[in-house]
């Protein structure tokens, strides 16, 4: 499917929090106080309906959690960024969709990320399969372009401090989490997205993860039509006195969100 043939896409912020979530633990700062809704940030994770065809990027520990919020009948695969807690350690409740679907959950991701996966999720790939484990069919992703069903896939290679990690393009939606650096030859891939999804972890510079002004920095390079801020920290600062800080066309992305284009 040409990029130019995806009509209609609808994306869900399933979360939009650090490894942390926010709330964090015992912290009473005025952000993990706020009684604003948009304050309160699960794992970072993305759903990505392309037709009847649901994929989500990402499977953290809120991975139930948000499946249930969202009622998602029906799960075609799942995309990894990296193999952080905060974007795998979900993965074991994909058993649901196993029993539903009849079928092992297509999870795609690079070699490494693959590597991390069976051992610790190393019950699945044991020689003896006890009963009622979570079923992976584990999927190659190279930088190449790729094909779920007919949903053409573009990874992003970006940087987190030192590790590889991907992002993805999903016809005009481009989503990128967990990345202070992208190449010039990446950022040709996302360039004409009509929707930037990018991670703004704080205001100060972080070594591993864009601040809000490296962010916007990206922003200006790709000039989307709009941009969405994620995976923010409780640091930060709160929803909405961060959104009156921000351009015209960029905002704070929330928990349950959705976007259509």
């Amino acid at each position: 499917m040409d990029r130019n043939e995806i009509l209609n896409i609808e994306a869900t912020f399933l979360g939009t929090g650090t490894s942390q979530g926010v709330p964090v633990v015992a912290c009473n700062c005025e952000v993990c106080s706020s009684n604003d809704q948009r304050d309160k940030r699960l794992r970072s994770s993305l759903l990505v309906k392309v037709g009847n065809i649901n994929l989500v990027i990402d499977a953290g520990p809120d991975f139930r959690q948000q499946m249930l919020k969202e009622q998602v009948g029906s799960l075609r695969a799942i995309l990894l960024t990296h193999e952080h807690v905060d974007h795998i350690f979900g993965l074991d409740d994909i058993r649901s969709y196993n029993w539903i679907q009849k079928n092992p959950m297509e999870i795609y991701a690079e070699k490494r990320v693959q590597e991390a996966i069976r051992r610790i999720f190393n019950y699945v790939f044991a020689d003896y399969q006890y009963p009622g484990i979570p079923k992976m069919h584990l999927k190659p992703v190279d930088g190449s372009t790729f094909f779920i069903d007919k949903i053409q896939i573009t990874p992003i290679r970006c940087y987190h401090h030192k590790l590889p990690v991907f992002g993805y393009r999903i016809g005009d939606l481009t989503y990128i989490t967990d990345t202070n650096s992208i190449p010039d030859e990446e950022m040709k891939k996302i360039r004409g997205s009509k929707i930037l999804i990018i991670n703004a972890l704080r205001k100060e510079p972080h070594v591993s993860h864009f601040c809000l002004e490296e962010a916007l920095h990206v922003i200006e390079k790709v000039k989307p039509e709009k941009a969405y801020l994620t995976h923010a920290s409780h640091t930060f600062g709160k929803h909405a006195d961060i959104e009156k800080e921000l351009p015209d066309n960029v905002f704070m992305g929330y928990d349950g969100l959705k976007l259509t284009l």
